[in-house]
Order: structure tokens, then C-alpha cells, then sequence
């Protein structure tokens, strides 16, 4: 049973918690001195290395103006490099499979956002504001018995 508190210094003594300090995070860094992180949206995956660079990017081996053909999608990816202020200044090689074209951008940029928190570690505040560090987790909606589609029932008709 707990102890029967008489004061308000016994209060204050009883609910003082210590105080933890924040996780310090670390650079990360593989052999070759590049960061790596991976990142998913919808059915696509996608793989990020970053190192230091002029700012080349090649994706599944093609240059980035091949593989996203449209302007959009190259927006999407070079979010996280924008809120950085980090444009031009790592050279990006991403493998990425999976889903469609959409999804893949989103999976880049959610990878690109980890691998610059692990190359540097204190951007992570800002990448986090905007939300480029949380997966986005809707995906489809599995097709139900009994319907068309997911919700999409068949045309009823009286006759």
C-alpha cells in the first residue's frame, strides 16, 4: 500500500521523477563513407545511399529526369533536400521496386529523409516538422466476397 503523504513537500518528493535526457543520435556511415536508409510507401521500397557530391542522382541505374518523367514526382523526391538546404550537395543512388510511380516518389523521399538524418543527425528536427521521417501507412483496401471492389457493391436492379 503506498504511504500516506501529510505535506506538500512529501507531494513534491513522492511525483519527482528524473528527468531523462533526449536521445543523441549518431552519424551512421557505411564502409565507403555513404549513409543508408530505406523507405516504403504504399507496395513500394526503396533503397537510399547518400555521400558527399555534386548532386547526381541515379535511380535503378538511370538518371533521375529518365526514370520520374514527370516534374511532380522530381518535386516530391527533392523535398527533403530543399527543407535541408542540402540541394546539389550529396550525390543520391536509390534502387526502388514495387507499386507504381506515385508510390515509389513517396518511397524515395521517405528514404532520402532517413539517410540525410543518418549522414546528419541534426537536421532530424526540421525533416521531422514537415513529416518526412513518418511512413505513410494507407495502403489499398483489400477487395471484400460479396462485392465489385473494396466497397463497390454490384448495380442492383428491381427487375
Amino acid at each position: 500500500m503506498a504511504e500516506t503523504l501529510s505535506s506538500l513537500q512529501d507531494l513534491k518528493a513522492a511525483t519527482a521523477v528524473p528527468t531523462e535526457e533526449a536521445p543523441v543520435y549518431s552519424q551512421k556511415l557505411d564502409a565507403f563513407g555513404r549513409a543508408y536508409a530505406t523507405g516504403k510507401r504504399k507496395d513500394a521500397v526503396a533503397r537510399v545511399w547518400i555521400k558527399p557530391g555534386s548532386g547526381k542522382v541515379t535511380v535503378n541505374g538511370r538518371p533521375l529526369e529518365v526514370y520520374f518523367a514527370r516534374p511532380v514526382l522530381r518535386m516530391i523526391l527533392q523535398q527533403p533536400l530543399g527543407v535541408a538546404k542540402r540541394v546539389d550537395q550529396y550525390d543520391l543512388m536509390i534502387t526502388v521496386a514495387g507499386g507504381g510511380l506515385s508510390g515509389q516518389a513517396g518511397a524515395v523521399r521517405h528514404g532520402l529523409a532517413k539517410a540525410l538524418v543518418n549522414y546528419e543527425p541534426e537536421l532530424r528536427s526540421a525533416l521531422k516538422k514537415e513529416g518526412f521521417l513518418t511512413r505513410d501507412s494507407r495502403t489499398v483496401e483489400r477487395k471484400k466476397y460479396g462485392k465489385k471492389k473494396a466497397r463497390r457493391s454490384f448495380q442492383f436492379s428491381k427487375r
